[in-house]
């Protein structure tokens, strides 16, 4: 919402900015996909391997660590 009110208000003092940032939104956000797929595949490894690392405490914690 804060998002569209900023729009709205670029719109009013300078249109064709506005309408050029409405425009290449959708752009910048397909060039940037790719990026946000390899930081959810990181993210994923990398918890991952911290559950791996922490298994032997997890197994002699018991079930407490789980919840």
């Amino acid at each position: 919402m804060l998002a569209f009110l900023l729009w709205l208000l670029l719109f009013v003092m300078c249109w064709p900015l506005a309408l050029l940032a409405l425009v290449l939104y959708p752009i910048v956000w397909l060039l940037l996909l790719p990026f946000r797929i390899v930081g959810v595949a990181v993210g994923g490894v990398l918890h991952l391997v911290w559950a791996i690392v922490t298994l032997p405490l997890t197994l002699l914690q018991g079930r407490k660590a789980h919840a």
